[in-house]
């Protein structure tokens, strides 16, 4: 078998392994979402490649390219929902008798002519149209084109070099960053002067040939990096360290419920996948925090309201849109006992309501700087606590895929259906739209003080609606076993 009848037959197997997964039949809403929001994002890139076309008749066709490390950078950020590394798909092909390199090999292909990858067309070709009608030459329009489809198919080599390295240490954000904001370096240090030498030569053959050896040698580093990896993960090499056990001994007093508490609190610590996701919010919240503290960033009002309760609301909406998916991994030892789940549910709640004293210690500096209000921040707490979770919670009902624990380069992707997309999507909505409503009909101190209030009014009243999530889950139940059984 040569590589390219390799490469297809992989693509073929990939195509195939969607269609065969369980959540398959129940993801065709998820798709069309998917299908509508791809259009969504195809109409603002022709929007904005005709806004830039018209200011590059001033400036000249290179004017793109010289705002090119804005575009990278917003696609290395958009690649974190839409792409997957190779290594999370190459795992059934390690014990086969074929080269293991060409099988990476033929995923990172894949991955450089993504049809994900030619949608930025959809900015190249308009902006390239209106700068040639503008008076840029052919050539010089082309090379717009070119150049920066070649520079997002370096950017898809280097999204996949540091999310792999990412999925190993956190710390490698503060690489991804500089890496990110080093173009834009010369701005700064030097003059805003620089932006017109981008222009005037960053559409030119040296720069397409520096794309062309900077991607190549990211896919020799990939070769090698994503090999020794998914390796090490599936032959279980990677060296361990004896850890104290923690024993939360003060939890005891909360009976079964502490128990739980203590569960969730050893999983954030101990498993890959929650610990990496725990410190990725928390970093985020920092970064927004010192953002909207010590810049004039958001001051508008809209904008520092939504900052405020996204940073309150990052890790519940990030954790509990996959609420009992970690749990599948061990569902049955939970249906043993009666209503062993009702108190992990109860755990899990209180667990993300104590979370939330994290993000409102961070942004006190902003309180102090004057953007923000202690009212505000005890109402967008309360907010998170009351219709936030109460809507989140209800994905405990249909989540009944299993999210793997340790594997975070060779885990399997996990499905949606259309009732978890349509909870998602109110869960994200709804608290913005009854925060927007109720400061627009009311003075901001009497608006927040309602806000409080409702929170505190659904906050008291969750025994009541967790339980009666336990009893959907329970009506479930065998339905939910079966997805997490051929989930894991």
């Amino acid at each position: 078998m040569n590589r390219l009848q390799l490469f297809r037959l992989i693509r073929k197997n990939l195509r195939l392994g969607d269609r065969r997964s369980p959540a398959f039949d129940q993801s065709m809403i998820a798709k069309v979402m998917m299908f509508l929001g791809g259009l969504m994002f195809v109409g603002y890139l022709i929007f904005f490649g005709i806004m830039l076309g018209l200011a590059a008749k001033k400036d000249g066709a290179g004017f793109l390219i010289a705002m090119l490390p804005v575009v990278l950078t917003i696609d290395f950020f958009l690649r974190f929902m839409v792409q997957q590394t190779p290594l999370m798909l190459i795992k059934p092909y390690i014990l086969l008798p074929i080269s293991k390199y060409t099988v990476i090999e033929n995923f990172l292909l894949s991955s450089l002519t993504s049809a994900y990858n030619f949608l930025w067309l959809a900015l190249f070709l308009p902006y390239a149209i209106i700068a040639w009608s503008g008076g840029c030459g052919f050539g010089e329009s082309l090379m717009v084109v070119i150049i920066g489809l070649f520079a997002i198919m370096m950017n898809s080599q280097f999204y996949l070099c540091m999310r792999t390295l990412l999925n190993r240490n956190q710390l490698w954000w503060f690489a991804a960053l500089g890496i990110l904001v080093l173009p834009w370096l010369p701005l700064l240090i030097w003059s805003p002067d620089v932006l017109d030498i981008y222009t005037e030569y960053g559409n030119t053959l040296p720069t397409l040939l520096g794309i062309l050896v900077v991607t190549a040698l990211l896919v020799m580093l990939n070769r090698k990096l994503q090999f020794r990896f998914v390796y090490e993960e599936i032959s279980k090499a990677e060296k361990t360290t004896v850890k104290h056990v923690r024993e939360f001994s003060f939890l005891n007093r909360f009976g079964e419920s502490g128990e739980y508490l203590k569960l969730e609190v050893k999983s954030v610590m101990r498993n890959k996948v929650m610990r990496a996701r725990f410190w990725s919010s928390l970093i985020l919240i920092i970064v927004f925090s010192a953002m909207i503290a010590y810049t004039p960033v958001y001051d508008g009002r809209f904008s520092v309201n939504f900052w405020c309760f996204y940073c309150f609301g990052l890790y519940g909406v990030t954790s509990l849109v996959k609420v009992m998916c970690p749990e599948g991994n061990y569902i049955d030892l939970l249906m043993t006992h009666r209503e062993n789940i009702l108190s992990l549910l109860r755990a899990k709640y209180y667990f993300h309501c104590i979370i939330l004293v994290v993000p409102f210690i961070v942004l006190l500096p902003a309180a102090f700087a004057g953007k923000f209000t202690l009212l505000m921040m005890l109402a967008y707490m309360f907010i998170c606590t009351g219709p936030l979770y109460l809507i989140l919670f209800q994905l405990a009902i249909y989540n009944n895929q299993t999210l793997p624990l340790q594997q975070k380069i060779t885990g399997k992707a996990n499905f949606e259906n259309g009732r978890q997309l349509i909870i998602e999507l109110v869960g994200f909505i709804a608290p913005i739209a009854l925060v927007s409503i109720t400061l627009y009909l009311f003075p901001e101190n009497i608006a927040y003080t309602i806000l409080i209030v409702i929170g505190l009014l659904i906050t008291a009243a969750h025994p009541w609606w967790l339980r009666r999530v336990y009893t959907s889950m329970m009506r479930r139940r065998y339905a939910n076993l079966e997805g997490f059984h051929a989930s894991r």
